[in-house]
């Protein structure tokens, strides 16, 4: 308990690593739960169709995942803190996009490019924790890390009551705009910190 104290007082009094933990969480909250638990709701609801179709929104976004992550691992001099933004951005816009699809095509070809931009995002957010924390803090501030996936169950829950209420499409939609406001709102708290090119964290 001592250890883990200590982790949440020294990301809290770190900027960017506060930054970094406050998109993690974000994303837990509002991207996560349509590409992870509500997936098969989707599947059936939106575009009817059974295991084999599920099997395909599942792969296509694990492609998009897989594809990020084989991009960001050749490509050099990136400012990571930048592409956190963005592609945390662009997340949020296909997501808003992929909420008012019903053609399985289309929603497959979304599902790629939310894994791919998921993966961008949360690469670039590990790297931005790893380079920011001193060593003797790298474990306890990735267990920290970690702790943010219980915004996860929270977004799925709210979720499950808003789709019973309003329906997918306006549950997704109010899901993405909300993201994509707050997301927007710590690259312009934190912007100093995460989108100076000077920045410890957009350091190549």
């Amino acid at each position: 308990m001592r250890d883990l104290r200590e982790g949440v007082t020294y990301v809290w009094t770190t900027p960017t690593m506060r930054a970094a933990i406050w998109v993690a969480f974000l994303a837990n909250l509002t991207a996560y739960p349509f590409s992870n638990g509500l997936l098969p709701y989707i599947a059936r609801e939106v575009y009817g169709t059974g295991q084999t179709g599920l099997g395909y929104l599942s792969a296509s976004y694990a492609v998009g995942s897989l594809a990020g992550s084989v991009v960001l691992s050749v490509a050099g001099g990136i400012r990571v803190a930048r592409l956190m933004i963005g592609s945390t951005v662009v997340w949020y816009i296909v997501l808003f996009v992929f909420a008012h699809l019903q053609s399985m095509p289309a929603a497959i070809a979304c599902l790629v490019l939310i894994g791919f931009s998921q993966s961008l995002c949360m690469i670039s957010l590990a790297v931005i924790l790893m380079r920011t924390a001193s060593e003797h803090f790298r474990g306890r501030v990735m267990g920290v890390r970690m702790l943010v996936i219980y915004g996860l169950p929270l977004g799925l829950l709210a979720a499950g009551t808003l789709i019973d209420e309003v329906g997918f499409a306006a549950t997704a939609t109010l899901y993405a705009a909300a993201g994509l406001t707050l997301m927007l709102g710590i690259a312009l708290h934190w912007r100093s910190d995460l989108w100076h090119p000077h920045a410890p964290a957009n350091a190549r």
